[in-house]
């Protein structure tokens, strides 16, 4: 089979600036512009609101570690989600009765304008209120999973527990991870939790947040395979009219040994999920091996949906090899939309819009063809911090496939199958795979059909992240990898026949935000 090979392999000297030419770094796992805490170990987002002109990022961490465990409330605030300021860790594990210990496990966070709570001073608007689940356990034995809620009038810097904590009990020991919002026609508050051993969802309403009454269950629909867990729930429009409910559950991946995220679209009256279909297959958040846990910001400004999940996956998230400053981040937040396709309606993620503000354009090229036989295009980049955008028509290819973080034994490779139609993610070569049996044991494969003869594809790499957007966001993979070469070089290669590559654009994002 003859194959073509276009290079892209240093910057173009006429390129070249400061802001450019990548920086050496002390940590070569360490992402440049997805975020991670100064230190020690992260999971799952939490608590993410908007006030005050700040968004607010919350999200499980180990004070004591670079290791689960000690589970508290890390905080940082940022203007535009790129830049961010870390701040001391907001809730803390705390002595709990029969001398267990309760950690503060995930849940999210409101702004209470009106004080329906009554835990703030007349006028006070911007009172912020934290639900979190409380892990009750002793050494080696779990006792109890219940809701509580915390109360801060100085955003979010300080937080006082509440005295008549908790304010959901069921007596259960799988009954986690509150997501609250307001639901405006009936003035209520609504809270989605999950019974995640039954795999179902339990929706509570509140007018003061503290008293939570019973209201609905739904749930074993799509992937049942895991527990439930990090329910989030929230409307998005219809293009042509109307509106669509969706419901994120964290649960199985396309690959069973894996952790992962589906969806389902329907509708709620204030007290119950009506699916639009029986979802007896499950509709996927992301079809990589590290997308997990991701929900939604409350208030966000202009109504839009903005969505942040962790990048890693039980199965080996305590053995990546980030050393012991450091564990974990999180993707770039996704601005969710609804979009009819070939499917039916489906939801659609961005990369969030801010992020074309940052870096320089390094590299730009349009119609060139790639012929069998050819030398490849006379251009060039190195690197393992950009956004590199492309458009390609495989024509009569049997398959194309993008090479990043190459060096001389090392890549990770995207293959897309033109007759099967099917993306490919591998990272069996990417470098060290060897900490985890599980880690490069198989490929991410997803169905993405060309439009109009064509593949779209954004590929967000920095430096140990690679996050994939296909046609515009309707497909997404995303995937840990780390190289040991960094030579960082990024390669194509069409396989059979010619391939058209329309358009490729790259933006170095070497820097951090400024």
């Amino acid at each position: 089979m003859k194959t073509i090979v276009l290079s892209i392999i240093a910057l173009l000297s006429a390129a070249t600036s400061p802001a450019q030419t990548p920086v050496a770094s002390p940590d070569p796992y360490r992402p440049v512009y997805h975020f991670t805490a100064p230190k020690n170990w992260i999971n799952d987002a939490n608590g993410l609101v908007y006030s005050n002109g700040q968004y607010h990022l919350f999200y499980q961490y180990n004070p004591q570690s670079a290791q689960p465990g000690h589970l508290s409330w890390g905080h940082a605030t940022s203007p535009d989600l790129l830049r961010w300021t870390h701040l001391p860790v907001a809730l803390t594990e705390y002595p709990g009765p029969e001398g267990s210990n309760i950690m503060i496990f995930s849940g999210s966070a409101v702004v209470d304008k009106d004080n329906t709570s009554g835990l703030f001073p007349a006028g006070k608007t911007d009172g912020l209120v934290a639900f979190y689940t409380g892990h009750q356990e002793k050494p080696g034995l779990v006792m109890a999973q219940h809701q509580n809620l915390a109360s801060s009038q100085d955003g979010g810097r300080t937080w006082q527990r509440y005295a008549g904590n908790p304010v959901l009990d069921i007596g259960s020991k799988e009954f986690r991870d509150p997501k609250v919002f307001w639901y405006a026609p009936q003035q209520k508050w609504v809270m989605a939790t999950v019974k995640a051993d039954r795999q179902q969802v339990y929706f509570y309403e509140s007018k003061d947040l503290k008293k939570w009454d019973f209201m609905s269950r739904w749930g074993r629909a799509g992937n049942t395979v895991r527990e439930w867990e990090c329910p989030d729930l929230f409307e998005l429009p219809v293009p042509g009219g109307g509106t669509r409910w969706v419901l994120l559950i964290s649960a199985g991946n396309p690959t069973e040994q894996f952790r992962g995220q589906q969806y389902f679209l329907g509708r709620f009256d204030g007290k119950a999920f009506t699916p639009d279909q029986p979802y007896e297959e499950p509709a996927y958040l992301d079809f990589g091996k590290d997308y997990f846990a991701a929900v939604t910001f409350n208030n966000a400004p202009d109504n839009r949906r903005l969505l942040v999940g962790w990048t890693n996956d039980w199965a080996y998230a305590r053995d990546v090899p980030t050393g012991d400053e450091w564990r974990g981040n999180f993707a770039v937040p996704r601005e969710l939309s609804l979009r009819q396709t070939s499917a039916g309606l489906a939801l659609v993620q961005q990369p969030l819009a801010e992020l074309r503000t940052l870096g320089k354009e390094a590299l730009s090229l349009k119609n060139q063809t790639i012929k069998p036989g050819a030398a490849g295009l006379p251009v060039a980049f190195r690197g393992e911090s950009y956004d590199l955008e492309l458009i390609v028509k495989p024509g009569t290819a049997t398959a194309f496939s993008l090479n990043v973080l190459e060096s001389e034994a090392e890549r990770t490779t995207l293959r897309y199958n033109v007759a099967r139609q099917e993306l490919t993610l591998d990272r069996t070569q990417s470098g060290n795979v060897s900490f985890h049996p599980m880690f490069a044991s198989s490929l991410e494969t997803a169905r993405v059909p060309l439009q109009n003869g064509q593949l779209k594809l954004r590929v967000l790499v920095d430096k140990s992240v690679v996050e994939v957007f296909a046609q515009d966001g309707e497909t997404t993979l995303t995937d840990l990898v780390f190289p040991r070469q960094h030579a960082g070089r990024i390669s194509l290669r069409a396989e059979g026949s010619p391939v058209q590559l329309t358009q490729l654009r790259l933006t170095n994002l070497s820097q951090p935000a400024p």
